[in-house]
Order: C-alpha cells, then sequence, then structure tokens
C-alpha cells in the first residue's frame, strides 16, 4: 500500500509544536509556535538575545517548570504524547530528551561516575554493565582515546573541551531520542568548538539535535533545519540551506545579513 506524503511526514516528525504559547506571569515568551522537528536531523534555534529561543528549546523537556508562574497553552508534543499532560512521566521524558547546557557542568567526582551517574539513578547496578555503556558512551563522545587511563580522577581535572563531551556522554549513556543543545560550544574555544560540531554532526545519525546557537556560521556548518526567532515568534523556519540563501522574509534577511541583532 503507498504511504501519502502526510503520512510520511507524520512517521519522521519526532517533535511537533502547534499553536504554542508560553507566559511568564504577564509576561508572553512565545507567541503562536508552529513547528515540526523530524527524526535523526539537527534543527538550529537562531536569533537575537532574548527572542524566545532557549525557552522554547526548554519546554521541550519541561525544565521551565521549575519557573514561577510559568505556565503553557496550544499544543506541544514528543512521539505523539502530550509533553505537558498531567499523566506525562517527567522523569522518563527527560530521559528520552536529554540537554547539555551552556557551560560544562561535570559533577565533582570521577569520570567514570559522571557517565555511570544517570545508569544508577535508573537501576542499572551490574559493573560490567556500567563499564560497557561508560565506555561506549565516551567513544560516542569522542573523548574515550584521551580519558582511558584516567577514568577514575576527577572530572574537574578535564580542559572545558572535554568536559563538554563528558557532559554529553553523561547525556548518552542512558539512550536519549532527543538531544537538547543550549548553546554548548559559546564557553568554547575555536579547536573545542570545532570538535563538538562535529560530534554533532555524527551523532545526528542516532539522535535528534536541536540546538540553540548564536553562532550563524555554527547553525550553517552543522544543522538540516532552521528557525529564526524573533520577539517571541518564529518569524521563518526552512532547511538550513534556503534560510541563509534564499530567505522568505524580510526580518531573516535583515538578521542573517547583521543588519541587527
Amino acid at each position: 500500500m503507498a504511504i501519502s506524503i502526510e503520512q510520511l511526514e507524520a512517521t519522521s516528525t519526532i517533535i511537533r509544536s502547534h499553536s504554542l504559547n508560553v507566559y511568564y506571569d504577564q509576561f508572553q515568551a512565545l507567541k503562536d509556535i508552529t513547528i515540526d522537528m523530524k527524526k535523526n536531523t539537527v534543527t538550529a534555534l537562531i536569533g537575537p538575545s532574548g527572542c524566545g529561543k532557549s525557552t522554547f528549546l526548554r519546554t521541550l523537556n519541561r525544565m521551565n517548570d521549575l519557573v514561577p508562574k510559568f505556565r503553557v497553552e496550544g499544543q506541544l508534543s514528543y512521539n505523539n504524547q502530550d509533553i505537558y499532560s498531567p499523566t506525562m512521566d517527567v522523569v522518563e521524558l527527560r530521559k528520552q530528551v536529554g540537554m547539555v547546557f551552556q557551560r560544562p557542568n561535570p559533577f565533582p567526582m570521577s569520570i567514570y561516575d559522571n557517565v555511570a551517574y544517570g545508569l544508577r539513578i535508573h537501576g542499572i547496578k551490574k559493573k560490567g554493565i556500567q563499564d560497557e555503556i561508560v565506555e561506549k558512551s565516551l567513544r560516542q563522545a569522542a573523548l574515550w582515546d584521551e580519558v582511558k587511563d584516567r577514568l577514575h580522577k576527577s572530572a574537574m581535572g578535564l580542559s572545558g573541551g572535554q568536559q563538554q563531551r563528558l557532559v554529553i556522554a553523561r547525556v548518552l549513556a542512558i539512550q536519549p531520542d532527543v538531544i537538547l543543545m543550549d548553546e554548548p560550544a559559546s564557553a568554547l574555544d575555536p579547536i573545542s568548538t570545532s570538535k563538538i560540531e562535529q560530534l554533532i554532526i555524527e551523532l545526528k545519525q542516532q539522535y535528534t539535535i536541536i540546538i540553540v546557537t548564536h553562532s550563524m556560521q555554527q547553525a550553517a556548518r552543522v544543522s538540516d533545519d532552521t528557525a529564526f526567532f524573533l520577539n517571541g515568534e518564529i518569524i521563518e523556519f526552512d532547511q538550513t540551506h534556503s534560510i541563509f540563501t534564499n530567505p522568505k522574509k524580510k526580518e531573516t534577511e535583515d538578521y542573517i545579513s547583521g543588519r541587527f541583532g
């Protein structure tokens, strides 16, 4: 039986936002956000500071729940499940939709224990299984060769770029579906940034990645699709190549050409 384009798009969409509005008390941070993000792609969220891109990212695994007077209207789903349903298991959601923050935040413990931390929380206690997953995750994060001889040394002794890749390994260890990245390279030097970007390109073979970046060059290098945010709205969402070479909206063209932002 032939599959329609609509059915094909439905099966490849992993996160869907429809008419999403987000408020902090009386302030409306996001306005009518409608966007579909597909599996095994990198979606970049770009726009000037305060435009709503990080707020949107944090709605996807309910990190904003901790903010006083935060509320959501509209629809937001992950694998066709309502993210803000009262029956949603938030712990399970954050296991499936992991997050990497702007500054590396390793725990003050060994490199091994950082990666194994989530495994233990989720009940994986056997040392052999932990060993296997720790090595696999560090290899996926392109860090194994640099740390294999110092696994039981403090993670705080790693460089900033290594710490960020360790944090990515920690997220990978619990086998998420989606990885959210909030400006993951903004605190890093150019060489470390390049390693993180290469890692993102490799990881999309197995994961869906959504990245907030202040660098349009980075968005152009690593992403498949790009959403341009301005004043809490998505002005334009398209394939990255189209956004950067043939934007449809004047605001997008003005931003990527450096006229504002």
